[in-house]
């Protein structure tokens, strides 16, 4: 029986990573210009130009974005133990655009770097106050934790824009609040690479995180840093939710929806899940930017729209079977 299983799983993740393959080969073929893959090994012609230059950047950005926001939302609902938690609805993607907002008002001349710090630091601060006071409610019913982080990152949201008004760069902002991979080219994506230091993070402490989710009281008597593994999980997920919120900009639902639908299917155990999780968020993504880019072709979308749509819908089907009303 522990055989069939383990090879049942090892088929699935199979599956997984050639859906994303076909996906990914999909991606790098779609565009206004058809590629032409026997010139490829020509340096100077124009189809490895597109590829090198447009293409295999958006494709990869993609892919690191799906999986790192997926599994960010994974840890984030472990460190809550709460289902509906995610870097959107706990305030991380608010806390990273008001960092670019003040970085713009603050620092003349604008560098990616110093805006990456300016996101990184208010998505954890921002995270933190979430979680500070989640310890406070003693009763924390499970719809009413996700408003909580939603009102937070309405609040904090307002402020992005009062302070976009009051300095006339409210057009400008907007492009890191609804996330487009549409300017994903070479010499824009590279920071995009700073999410795999995070996925690699949350691999190495997997099992960690999969203990925390038990309670701090069992946790601790199993002689785990409770706290630290908090920290660590904050500093996973603001470090992804900053990261992508400058390169591509906000994209919602995702980190919640992707754990709920690997649980449906292999379980509530993180270490066991973690890499499922990943790939299905990529899977998802992809396909969300596919579409993004076929609705009104040869125009795009931006990816925020497209993942908004399906993720709102699924989580008001999870609120619904959370509520017994399915």
């Amino acid at each position: 029986m522990t055989l069939n299983r383990r090879k049942i799983t090892i088929f699935r993740k199979l599956g997984l990573v050639v859906s994303i393959l076909i996906l990914a080969t999909v991606s790098l073929n779609l565009g206004s210009e058809n590629l032409i893959w026997s010139e490829i090994s020509d340096k100077s012609s124009l189809s490895y130009l597109i590829l090198i230059n447009s293409r295999l950047p958006r494709t990869i950005t993609v892919i690191l974005a799906g999986f790192g926001i997926s599994i960010a939302g994974l840890i984030f609902q472990q460190i809550s133990q709460n289902k509906f938690v995610s870097p959107t609805t706990s305030g991380s993607v608010s806390g990273a655009q008001l960092g670019i907002a003040l970085s713009m008002v603050l620092m003349p001349v604008q560098k990616t770097a110093i805006m990456m710090i300016f996101a990184f630091v208010t998505s954890i601060i921002t995270t933190l106050i979430f979680m500070t006071i989640l310890d406070r409610i003693k009763f924390r019913e499970v719809i009413y934790v996700p408003l909580l982080g939603m009102m937070i990152a309405s609040l904090i949201s307002s402020i992005t824009t009062i302070i976009a008004y009051r300095y006339n760069f409210l057009q400008a902002i907007q492009g890191w609040m609804y996330g487009s991979f549409s300017l994903m080219i070479s010499g824009r994506y590279e920071l995009i690479f700073i999410v795999a230091i995070a996925i690699m993070l949350a691999f190495i402490y997997a099992k960690s995180f999969t203990i925390s989710a038990i309670g701090q009281s069992f946790a601790t008597n199993l002689g785990l840093n409770y706290q630290g593994v908090v920290r660590l999980g904050i500093f996973i997920s603001s470090l992804v939710s900053s990261t992508i919120v400058v390169v591509v900009g906000s994209i919602p639902f995702l980190g919640l929806i992707v754990p709920n639908i690997v649980v449906l299917y292999a379980g509530d155990n993180l270490q066991k899940n973690i890499l499922d999780v990943g790939l299905v968020g990529v899977i998802i993504l992809l396909t969300c930017d596919i579409l993004s880019r076929l609705i009104i072709y040869p125009y795009e979308l931006p990816i925020a729209f497209v993942v908004g749509i399906l993720g709102a819908f699924g989580f008001i089907l999870m609120l619904l079977k959370k509520g017994g009303i399915s």
